[in-house]
């Protein structure tokens, strides 16, 4: 008996221990999960606010849309860094640094007081928290053996897909509650919960000699910075009349046939290797995802603009509004996976494209008159053809990568979804800008006292005086001037799915398992 004591004693210490570590492990998890789901958040928290800020900080519908796109342009940069910064500084240094560099970001936004002070904080937010989602996702798979890996990362995606779909309706209840400035103040608690649970639980990686392609990163930067400028600026600044926009073109230009001559050079170590797009079934790939980010955000940014500017309604209103699109792409993303077992991946996207599409077309009939349910079901629709286009795409377009390139096109997948998803916004804002002005120079050009149908609109109404009538008249105008740019933005979403279908046929088939387990690893 008494040999027995110490046995059992050592027994209790080794299950203390091991529940010490499960618990270790647990909190590791949320310590990573608070910064994946503060910037997740933010890149679809603030769509709700953008009506309001953008009357707070003087900004036009074109122009406001550089809220969202400096924010993705700036993630998009600093993409390509994130494995050189990880082995310079060590994992939990860089990921301490991103998080108080979001937090610091998160503060300054809600202090903004121009459109010029609220980009330049944003693009701080982008650069800050472009790292979260690789470095979260790699410390997790790190840090349990291979047969929890999967639950542990199971765990971890419920932040990163219900942080986007639960923020429009977070950032409507906060704005419409307490104001649009606290969409930001929200990240302060979550960022200090996570800077202070990585501070003990991450585990410090030693640091590297790396070599940067530093040439390639800056004339790619470059690139995409100025052809983003040009599409955010070019309907305010009357595109090639503007010597600012031709300079823009000619720089983005410039700096991509460096990037791609350097690239493409022999025994050079480039940020990127453009020769993975010689696989066709990658580029196909890469060309459904930019549309669907086009589809996406591009509708993301339509939506709320739509339901607050034309349909009046208030802040909280929006964001369950746009909460059915979220919850369409869960429904989808997590039955894609259970169809690919059975069918193959193609033939899961296919059926997502015409989802998307039918949800787009069912938006350009929208009215003024509109009920809130019937919002819903085109919304639902939408999300649920993006969740299912996104993980078969993504497993289809690996499928034929050799696994020695398969981190390299990596890096070209989720840079190339960034970079069309901002483009998205800016393509939608500058068509309904333009769709705004033209139409109400065309239906301006109808109302005359002359024209019978304004004889019948304004006989009934009884007004006393011609202000009155013109008022009126200027009022209808300026709503069916908006209806129809709007109805046309939808067209636009609509046509972005229909490019998708030709593309999605091209794809080859790789049975129904091939590599589904890894289609969502790209980011």
């Amino acid at each position: 008996m008494a040999a027995a004591a110490p046995a059992i004693a050592g027994a209790g210490k080794t299950e203390r221990e091991t529940l010490g570590a499960q618990t270790d492990r647990w909190l590791l998890i949320i310590a990573v999960m608070a910064p994946t789901v503060m910037m997740m958040l933010s890149s679809t928290i603030v769509n709700v606010s953008v009506p309001v800020m953008s009357g707070e900080l003087g900004a036009t519908n074109d122009t406001i849309s550089w809220v969202l796109t400096s924010y993705m342009v700036a993630m998009s940069i600093v993409l390509p860094l994130t494995g050189y910064l990880n082995d310079k500084l060590g994992r939990r240094n860089y990921l301490l640094l991103s998080i108080a560099g979001f937090v610091l970001a998160s503060v300054l936004c809600s202090m903004a007081t121009s459109l010029v002070q609220m980009v330049l904080c944003r693009i701080l937010q982008g650069l800050s928290g472009a790292a979260f989602v690789p470095l979260s996702r790699t410390i997790v798979a790190d840090a349990y053996p291979r047969h929890q890996a999967a639950k542990a990362m199971a765990v971890w995606g419920l932040g990163v897909v219900g942080a986007p779909i639960f923020g429009p309706t977070l950032g409507g209840y906060l704005t419409e509650t307490f104001g649009w400035r606290w969409i930001f103040y929200i990240n302060i608690p979550i960022g200090l919960l996570g800077f202070l649970l990585a501070a003990r639980f991450v585990p410090e990686t030693p640091t590297k000699s790396r070599r940067m392609d530093w040439l390639g990163l800056v004339s790619l930067a470059l690139a995409v910075g100025a052809l983003q400028l040009v599409l955010d600026r070019g309907h305010r600044d009357d595109w090639f009349e503007s010597a600012f926009i031709c300079i823009g073109v000619g720089v983005a230009i410039v700096a991509f046939a460096v990037f791609l001559y350097h690239s493409l050079r022999p025994n050079e170590q480039p940020i990127f290797d453009v020769r993975v797009f010689g696989d066709l079934n990658f580029s196909l790939g890469c060309l459904v995802m930019g549309a669907t980010g086009v589809a996406m955000f591009g509708g993301n940014f339509l939506q709320p603009l739509f339901l607050d500017n034309l349909l009046a309604y208030p802040a909280m209103t929006v964001g369950l509004v746009l909460m059915a699109r979220g919850v369409g792409s869960l429904v989808s993303m997590s039955l894609s996976g259970k169809f690919a077992d059975r069918v193959s991946a193609k033939w899961v996207a296919l059926p997502g494209v015409l989802i998307g599409l039918t949800g787009s077309l069912m938006m350009t009939r929208y009215s003024v008159q509109i009920a809130p349910m019937d919002l819903l079901l085109p919304l639902f629709l939408q999300g649920v053809g993006i969740g299912l286009i996104w993980v078969p795409v993504s497993a289809l377009a690996f499928s034929t990568i050799p696994p020695e390139k398969s981190a390299e096109a990596s890096g070209v997948y989720s840079l190339v979804r960034s970079v069309t998803s901002a483009m998205g916004v800016s393509i939608t804002s500058t068509h309904l800008a333009r769709e705004i002005e033209t139409q109400w120079s065309v239906l301006r050009g109808q109302i005359n006292p002359y024209n019978p149908a304004v004889q019948a609109y304004l006989q009934p109404l009884d007004l006393h005086s011609q202000a009155q009538s013109m008022a009126l008249l200027a009022s209808a105008v300026a709503t069916q001037a908006k209806l129809t740019a709007f109805v046309s933005g939808f067209w636009l979403i609509a046509a972005s799915f229909a490019v998708m279908i030709p593309l999605v046929l091209l794809l080859k088939n790789r049975g129904p398992r091939r590599r589904m387990g890894k289609a969502t690893l790209p980011e």
